[in-house]
């Protein structure tokens, strides 16, 4: 083994991989998600197309936010990656770049970000944002996270905050059917998640972090699950009277709702590891068809 690596210093590495490996700090596929919901709050916001210019700025802005905690959030949990398998060969586990840049990378992320926003969008979009950043930081990789099973639950208020980011950047304010759609994408990460941390059950018991199926067992986690889901799939039809919805998004919020439940219950009837990364992965196609819809219905104005 090289004397980096014993070190704890960064291996030699090309300067392509290295770029790879800081683009990897940002991790790329969970932007992704917040995107699928930040335009769809912008279409409904503005019940039309909102000008490009402003679409590109909101997403920009809000992934070099999103980047920035992931990367701060990868530099607090270098020694918890270490431990798990799923996350060994991230950029700090894998000694690629130094932790120190790491954090330093987060952080400038972060006011570029806020800078941004700030001055293409307006100034409650960029608050948001930054508000999103030190609550994913400070409240659930800092504290919630190591210390108590509803991590993910409270944690989750961070990944719901883009659908405000995206309606404030049209309207400059906050309005009702944006609080329901936090509401929607607060709910749907605790059954989201849960199903990735059944399949991981023994690598956060490793790292001694206390998710729901490490500290309760998988009964308790699947009913919670299952719960979750029922209460999503009611919160997703309470968008139709607040955000004066048609029937595009009804239908869509209906059929997939009962998708949702029927591979929750399925579940808890025989959980299995394959199971649960089945509905870890419909839970993804689940949130990008409902925001589609959300947006698809704002264009073609089918009402009730």
């Amino acid at each position: 083994m090289s004397r980096a690596l014993h070190s704890g210093e960064p291996a030699p590495v090309a300067i392509a991989d290295r770029v790879r490996a800081y683009v990897r700090l940002t991790k790329p596929r969970i932007i992704y998600l917040l995107l699928i919901t930040t335009v769809p709050s912008m279409v409904l916001a503005q019940r039309g197309l909102p000008r490009l210019w402003l679409m590109v700025a909101t997403l920009a802005g809000g992934s070099i936010a999103a980047g920035g905690a992931n990367a701060i959030n990868q530099y607090l949990d270098r020694d918890i990656d270490e431990v798990m398998r799923r996350t060994r060969r991230r950029p700090l586990p894998a000694h690629l770049i130094r932790p120190r840049r790491a954090l330093a990378f987060g952080l400038s992320l972060g006011v570029v970000a806020f800078v941004v926003l700030w001055r293409t969008v307006n100034l409650l979009s960029a608050s948001l944002a930054i508000a999103a950043l030190a609550f994913y930081v400070l409240v659930y990789t800092m504290w919630l996270k190591r210390s108590s099973p509803q991590n993910i639950v409270i944690g989750g208020a961070a990944g719901a905050v883009p659908v405000l980011v995206g309606w404030a950047a049209v309207t400059g304010r906050i309005g009702l059917p944006a609080i329901v759609m936090f509401v929607i994408v607060f709910l749907w990460t605790p059954p989201h998640f849960w199903a990735l941390a059944m399949r991981y059950e023994r690598d956060y018991a490793a790292a001694g972090v206390p998710m729901l199926p490490v500290v309760a067992g998988w009964p308790a986690t699947t009913r919670q699950i299952h719960t979750y889901t029922l209460i999503l799939v009611a919160a997703t039809l309470a968008l139709v009277p607040a955000g004066r919805m048609g029937l595009v998004y009804l239908l869509a919020a209906v059929g997939l709702g009962l998708v949702f439940v029927a591979r929750a219950s399925r579940l808890r009837r025989k959980p299995t590891a394959a199971a649960a990364m089945a509905l870890f992965h419909f839970s993804i196609a689940y949130l990008a068809l409902l925001f589609g819809a959300v947006a698809l219905d704002a264009l073609v104005h089918v009402r009730l």
